[in-house]
């Protein structure tokens, strides 16, 4: 078995579940607001209708067509109009309680805990994101993800986004990485993560609990204690 020095992981529904996260922080907001008496439905609908358009924008954000500030406000606007709500001021204030609230919560894959103390022994761990520099933070904080990781490299910060081969190398270099043969890249995203790997010459693995596994992943996963056959039992 080949043997990884350094570990990099995706965050967002890699180690921190965000999904689960993002609901609950949804359902919260919908019972504060009171959507029902707007005429939304319930707290079901409002979330499947928020992901749908979310994931429209993010595509748009991914693009360079829009700024993180409006995709953070349209995401609730178009959800709001999609059930006839025209209210700009309550959608300002759901963009803003929603990044507020929903990296401080500290839901996490099943294992992930557990899987970073042992391999904390034995490699060097580091995570690369796509998320907004601000909002990772605060996740890894508030998940006590924070203490894991020697590299923390956002998008943002530096300047490209996975699958750009470019962050790929910054990530190498602020890690000092001695060559591609030492990085393995853990994430769910094949495009983003697998991809993106791909392209910078790395192994990877295809964090697939969420997805169809990647085919031409090096690895193929869908629990975390499933890592360990890779990176640590010999």
């Amino acid at each position: 078995m080949k043997r990884y020095r350094h570990i990099f992981f995706d965050l967002d529904h890699t180690l921190w579940d965000f999904t689960a996260n993002s609901r609950a922080t949804l359902e919260e907001l919908f019972a504060e607001t009171d959507l029902v008496s707007l005429g939304v439905p319930d707290a079901a609908s409002f979330i499947e209708v928020y992901e749908e358009v979310n994931l429209g924008l993010w595509g748009s954000y991914e693009s360079g067509h829009i700024p993180k500030e409006v995709l953070r406000v349209l995401r609730f606007r178009n959800t709001l109009r999609t059930f006839g709500v025209k209210n700009d001021r309550l959608a300002v204030h759901l963009g803003h309680s929603y990044v507020e609230r929903c990296p401080q919560r500290g839901r996490l894959m099943p294992g992930t805990i557990e899987l970073l103390e042992d391999l904390q022994k034995v490699h060097r761990l580091h995570v690369i994101t796509n998320g907004f520099d601000e909002v990772q933070h605060v996740k890894l904080r508030s998940s006590d993800l924070t203490r894991f990781f020697d590299v923390v490299l956002t998008s943002e910060k530096a300047g490209a986004r996975k699958p750009d081969p470019r962050i790929f190398e910054i990530a190498m270099k602020r890690a000092k990485v001695g060559g591609v043969g030492e990085c393995l890249m853990i994430g769910d995203n094949p495009m983003a993560d697998m991809h993106g790997a791909r392209n910078a010459g790395w192994d990877h693995v295809h964090f697939a609990a969420e997805t169809d596994p990647d085919p031409l992943a090096t690895y193929r996963v869908r629990h975390m204690d499933e890592l360990r056959g890779i990176l640590l039992d010999r």
